[in-house]
Order: C-alpha cells, then sequence, then structure tokens
C-alpha cells in the first residue's frame, strides 16, 4: 500500500523557520516526483515547490526564495525547509508523489498543519 506520511508542521512565529518532512512507501521513490502543495481555508489547493527524479527544482512565485525542496533518495523522503515564515503561510501542507514513467500514478498525505502567527 502506497502511504506519504508527513510531519514537521506545528505553530511558528512571522520570521521563523520550520522543515516539513514527507516519508514515502510503496513506490518505487527515485522514480517519483516529489511535490508540496498547501491550501488555506476557502482557498484552492496551490504547488509550493517540486523536485524531479534528477533533482531539478521549482518553486511558486510566493515563495521568493524562502523555501527550499530536497530529496533523499535513500530515506525516501522529501523536505520542505521554510525560513521567513509569514502569517500568510499558514496552511495544511500536503505531500504529492508523481509517477514520472508508465501510467500516470498521483499520491497526496494527509498533510500537516502548518500555522504562523504571534
Amino acid at each position: 500500500q502506497v502511504q506519504l506520511v508527513e510531519s514537521g508542521g506545528g505553530l511558528v512565529q512571522p520570521g521563523g523557520s520550520l522543515r516539513l518532512s514527507c516519508a514515502a512507501s510503496g513506490i518505487s521513490f527515485s522514480l517519483y516526483a516529489m511535490n508540496w502543495y498547501r491550501q488555506a481555508p476557502g482557498k484552492q489547493r496551490e504547488l509550493v515547490a517540486g523536485i524531479a527524479s534528477g533533482g531539478t527544482t521549482n518553486y511558486a512565485d510566493f515563495v521568493q526564495g524562502r523555501f527550499a525542496i530536497s530529496r533523499d533518495n535513500a530515506k525516501n523522503t522529501v523536505y520542505l525547509q521554510m525560513n521567513s515564515l509569514k502569517p500568510e503561510d499558514t496552511a495544511v501542507y500536503y505531500c504529492n508523489a508523481a509517477s514520472t514513467i508508465g501510467p500516470r500514478r498521483v499520491y497526496w498525505g494527509q498533510g500537516t498543519q502548518v500555522t504562523v502567527s504571534s
């Protein structure tokens, strides 16, 4: 069974930092692109960052250089380092895995809450 399990969310002050982790099982991790999405109440789910199998990264405009996505294939884990956090970053953050070969396969984690507030 495929499982994506997020961790590392919580409450942080504006300007603070947080590192999210997503541990994957049940997939050939190195063959999947990994992504972080987020969704605030009443808002559309939006892409935050993505990393391809070969390590190429992409970021949403609102990241403004504050976040960094990385992956450790030996640990089947993808990370999102978030710095200079703002209140508008408050959302549920979701891990996403997308297959790069063969049939389309997309999997989602259950999300982890990030709250930026003083």
